[in-house]
């Protein structure tokens, strides 16, 4: 307990990203992230809000990409790949579209009622099965899939019989709407966001949009600096 609180107060940082299981920037954005964790350490800490980028296909309208339809996506997945050198296969849009990542985004959330590394574990696992391996992660089957094997890789931190039980829950839900009025409340607008805070002094930065890690830590750095 004593070294947990050492480690809580010695966070000077507080780093929100704002993301998506369907988002293939956010996918490409993930190296970033892990390498801030590794240069930064316990002098930040990181939370993910699920941003609910597609609640189905007759809502959906991304009017700075022009896509309204599955077979549109597949072009902004292939520019991501081309612009980021992420592997990213596109022909899920016109194998298996996933319907919606809303079902995606409750089982990252059902995933944190194990722990905070367990959400984040799961959620890479999430891109990776839709980016790299073209699994529909719309399917209660996929999840479940993904979540076997996360128990495979890590028996004593997490349970998927559990993660099966809890999955789609009331408390899963309502964690997931949370984030949705986060979402609205900051008027995030694309996927990945990072919001920087200042543990000390309270300012706040938003980038918006996927950066190298040169251009993210600047802004970590100015940050951080203020307090």
């Amino acid at each position: 307990m004593e070294a947990n609180v050492g480690v809580k107060n010695s966070i000077a940082l507080e780093l929100v990203c704002y993301t998506d299981p369907l988002c293939c920037w956010s996918w490409a954005f993930a190296p970033v992230l892990r390498q801030l964790k590794v240069e930064y350490g316990d002098m930040i800490s990181l939370r993910y809000c699920m941003g609910g980028m597609l609640s189905d296909w007759k809502q959906y309208h991304d009017p700075v990409q022009a896509v309204s339809r599955p077979l549109q996506m597949g072009p902004v997945w292939m520019q991501a790949r081309q612009m980021t050198g992420a592997v990213i296969d596109d022909r899920i849009w016109f194998r298996d579209p996933p319907a919606s990542s809303y079902p995606a985004c409750v089982a990252v959330k059902t995933a944190a009622l194990q722990s905070a590394e367990m959400e984040e574990r799961y959620l890479y696992l999430l891109w990776e099965a839709v980016m790299v391996k073209g699994k529909n992660i719309a399917k209660k089957e996929v999840l479940l899939d993904i979540a076997a094997a996360l128990e495979t890789e890590y028996p004593e931190s997490f349970s998927a019989e559990r993660f099966g039980i809890q999955l789609g829950c009331k408390a899963t839900v309502d964690a997931f709407k949370s984030d949705l009025q986060e979402v609205s409340y900051r008027r995030i607008e694309r996927f990945p966001s990072l919001l920087l805070t200042s543990r000390k002094s309270g300012q706040a930065l938003l980038l918006t949009g996927n950066r190298p890690f040169e251009a993210v830590a600047k802004s970590v750095e100015k940050v951080i600096s203020s307090q």
